[in-house]
């Protein structure tokens, strides 16, 4: 009881990041099941065009989430700068304001929705049988995104107060019954509109589940009138959060649409299942990352750049080595996981599969500095090096698709030639901001670009002598899961004694003590 007690304290900003991670990874690793079993159900009940239109459709309607305003990304970013203040009405007045915002942006919100719901079906040039279909679920997602605007609200007051830990469990419980919505959805045969309905309803609850935890863990929270100054200085830090919404959006959203609307909708159902375990797997690191940083904002925002120069040297190591880790076992294993999972057919290849893997690695580095820029609340020139990069991706993108008919490969080539701009940029801004060498950080890198380089090259030299497909069944999914977890195992050794440096492999030793077993003084 005395070490339960322990792992779950929280008396340290370790102890707090500790916790944060395990709760989103709680409530990723139950995603993944909730994905894993779905998705299969959802090829197969809605079959290839509408599982592959669902996919574009999501992304379409992301490209107006922007448009939102997203006043809960600055509300966190404030709240995780200040959280050492105690001036609770100065907090709720911040509240008020992000329903200010809210409401401010909601009619752009709701017309550019339309508009997009209404020309969707010709911009992926949908049979006439599907046209109004289109137009519903469209119409539907955009209703989601205005709920969850708001429902957010809650959920980035406790993660900006660094208490997102305090949902643990029963968060989890609701990523189950969202899946069991859409289960219910495709049960009933009520098809893509059905599913679009579960959405929402999964949006709703987690709303209210969240509303009920912040009033128990933060008292202070609500809403009071915020001065014209808070809603200033709110609205501008707003439109810089939209700007880098509409950057993430596009990082994210880019590729299946690109390839929906320039190659085939049947092409983008074998794409996005080749790349589920990458981004899944990989999506583990950004999401544990969101929930350590606000600790790290905290740190920023008291001025101890020394401090937040460590700790950020930390979070890249650990960035590098799960994603090597990750990324090198998916080389050998993604082929055999999507024929035992929906059919060796939907597999798009070994070359796409290792660009994919690359896109991961690339953009988790990404997100992990954006977050950084994000706590130091200096967005301007983030944003607009982001907007650069989206358009040269894209268009890089669209041209090798389009013109020279490159598909998947072309693609990937694409979308990662036009983040290069970020991934270099990024670290010269965070040096200025830091006070960090840019030489140092390249420094740093050299030896574990060397070793991801061997490895990945190892791990498609060995995807060679898998077979092409396990046996169909419970044994054949245990043969791979032993098999994989092997693998998996064999490379987080290697990477981590080979790519880390003694150093490195001290601070992280340290830390996971820290996290697990030890009780650290409050200001670690």
């Amino acid at each position: 009881m005395k070490f339960i007690s322990s792992l779950l304290s929280d008396k340290s900003l370790t102890k707090k990041a500790y916790l944060n991670a395990l709760t989103v990874v709680l409530e990723y690793g139950a995603s993944l099941i909730v994905g894993f079993l779905i998705t299969p159900l959802m090829v197969a009940g809605l079959g290839n065009y509408l599982f592959g239109m669902w996919q574009i459709l999501n992304r379409l309607i992301g490209y107006i989430n922007p448009v939102s305003g997203r006043p809960g990304f600055a509300l966190k970013a404030t709240l995780a700068n200040q959280q050492a203040s105690i001036d609770y009405d100065q907090k709720r007045r911040y509240v008020g304001s992000t329903l200010l915002i809210w409401l401010f942006f909601l009619a752009p919100l709701i017309g550019i929705g339309a508009t997009v719901s209404w020309f969707a079906p010709y911009w992926v040039h949908a049979p006439a049988a599907y046209i109004w279909i289109i137009r519903a679920v469209a119409a539907l997602l955009v209703l989601n995104t205005i709920v969850n605007t708001l429902s957010s609200i809650p959920q980035v007051t406790l993660q900006g107060e660094n208490l997102g830990y305090k949902r643990m469990g029963m968060s989890v419980i609701l990523v189950l019954a969202g899946g069991c919505f859409t289960w219910l959805a495709l049960y009933l045969k009520t098809g893509i509109i059905g599913v679009a309905v579960a959405v929402i309803t999964s949006t709703l609850t987690t709303g209210l589940f969240y509303l009920w935890v912040v009033k128990s863990y933060t008292p202070w929270f609500g809403a009071a009138r915020p001065r014209l100054a808070d809603v200033r200085q709110m609205l501008g830090l707003s439109w810089w959060f939209m700007g880098w919404n509409l950057v993430t959006t596009l990082l994210l959203a880019s590729d299946v649409v690109v390839l929906g609307l320039l190659n085939s909708v049947e092409s983008v159902t074998n794409y996005s299942l080749t790349k589920y375990v990458p981004e899944t797997l990989i999506g583990v690191i950004v999401i544990i990352l969101f929930g350590i940083m606000p600790g790290l904002g905290s740190i920023i925002g008291t001025g101890d750049y020394k401090k937040a120069v460590r700790l950020r040297d930390e979070i890249n190591s650990f960035i590098w080595l799960a994603a090597t880790t990750l990324g090198a076992s998916i080389l050998i294993w993604n082929r055999v996981f999507i024929g035992l999972w929906v059919g060796a057919d939907h597999y798009s290849g070994s070359i796409p599969n290792l660009l994919v893997v690359l896109a991961a690695m690339q953009l988790a580095l990404i997100r992990s500095d954006g977050n950084i820029i994000d706590l130091t609340l200096r967005l301007s020139q983030k944003v607009l090096l982001g907007l650069l990069s989206v358009v040269v991706s894209i268009t890089a993108a669209g041209i090798m698709v389009g013109y020279f008919k490159m598909g998947v490969v072309g693609l990937c080539l694409g979308i990662m030639s036009g983040r290069l701009i970020i991934s270099i940029g990024y670290p010269v801004l965070i040096s200025r901001f830091l006070g960090i060498s840019l030489s140092s950080q390249l420094n740093r890198m050299l030896r574990p670009f060397i070793v991801t380089l061997l490895l990945f090259s190892l791990s498609i030299g060995l995807d060679a002598f898998v077979p092409i497909t396990f046996d169909k069944g419970m044994m054949g999914w245990l043969g791979f899961i032993v098999s994989a977890a092997v693998t998996g195992i064999l490379m987080l050794l290697t990477s981590f004694f080979a790519g880390l440096s003694v150093d490195q492999r001290k601070n992280m030793l340290r830390r996971v003590r820290t996290a697990v077993i030890t009780t650290e003084t409050a200001d670690e």
